[in-house]
């Protein structure tokens, strides 16, 4: 995720956590002006978990998941891992998170 930091705004940048929001105010009024929150990764006591709030308002990006990523969601946007994935779903989320970049920057929401 910290691939897109130039792209998006990063909020927090700890040892535990990180999260990115847009750089320009939400187009939707219930976020009155604030920047819309893009994702994040936290490092937990049990997992970690890594947020794309694109899965949640871009419904092609979901068909995208790959069943071996699926296993690891809970909920809409938020993937769970309680050890070090496979090389092939980090990239899949890499993949997906460009795509979701892409996605929000065609509808002029960077």
């Amino acid at each position: 995720m910290a691939e897109h930091a130039a792209d998006l705004v990063a909020t927090v940048d700890s040892d535990s956590e990180f999260n990115l929001v847009t750089r320009v105010p939400s187009p939707f009024p219930q976020h009155k002006g604030h920047p819309m929150w893009f994702g994040a990764v936290r490092i937990g006591k049990a997992y970690v978990s890594y947020h794309l709030m694109p899965l949640y308002m871009c419904a092609e990006l979901n068909a995208k998941i790959s069943p071996a990523l699926k296993k690891r969601m809970q909920g809409k946007t938020c993937f769970n891992f309680k050890k070090a994935p496979e090389a092939e779903l980090l990239d899949e989320l890499r993949r997906l998170t460009a795509d979701s970049v892409a996605a929000w920057r065609e509808k002029r929401w960077l």
